[in-house]
């Protein structure tokens, strides 16, 4: 397990598969939110604490990165404080704090930092070509969005190394593209791009 401070209300937590095993937990459990993942949680937010001095003190964010092959990174927020419901109070015993956890599961995103490298992954993916993805381009910077549904395939594991050989893994969010990024191809990109540069 490993924790990076990246804001005074923000921590990157990384826990590996291998991590995950030792406790009990597949890579399914692990969005089931069950006494063990529960306890790992509670586990993580304890090892902030003592490594960067992250207390969690009222609503946070959770967001859960999967990557295929290295483990989950887990980045969680704290958010401001709602104005109402954010306590509770039972036979004037003294106020008990409450947490509200959102979880939001992403898709992995990779970063290509020349146009070439996009076009190099293309075509060593080959017969994997048509996977699902959105490829925009930010800051002299291009970005594959991979949709969900293409990493639960039992091929996805090979064509996320050949795409960590061309590109890097990027923590940046799909909202972010969206809002920042311009959309290259939407859809299939590599197959577009192999139909265009073979």
């Amino acid at each position: 397990m490993r924790v990076e401070r990246l804001a005074d209300n923000k921590v990157k937590i990384f826990i590996s598969y291998d991590d995950l095993e030792k406790r009990g937990i597949d890579r399914e459990e692990m969005w089931q939110n069950g006494r063990k993942v529960q306890e790992l949680f509670w586990d993580m937010m304890e090892y902030a604490y003592a490594e960067v001095g992250f207390e969690v003190a009222g609503p946070i964010s959770i967001e859960a990165f999967t990557m295929p092959t290295e483990g989950i990174i887990v980045i969680v927020t704290q958010v401001p404080s709602l104005p109402l419901g954010q306590y509770e109070e039972e036979d004037g015993d003294d106020q008990e704090e409450t947490f509200e956890v959102q979880v939001n599961m992403t898709s992995v995103v990779v970063v290509f930092f020349d146009f070439e490298d996009v076009i190099r992954a293309a075509a060593a993916i080959g017969d994997h070509a048509d996977i699902k993805s959105t490829l925009y381009a930010n800051d002299q910077k291009y970005y594959l969005y991979i949709h969900e549904d293409e990493m639960e395939e039992e091929w996805f594991e090979s064509v996320w190394t050949i795409l960590l050989e061309y590109g890097a893994h990027s923590n940046v969010t799909k909202a972010f593209l969206d809002d920042y990024g311009k959309v290259i191809v939407d859809g299939y990109p590599f197959l577009t791009i192999l139909r265009y540069f073979s």
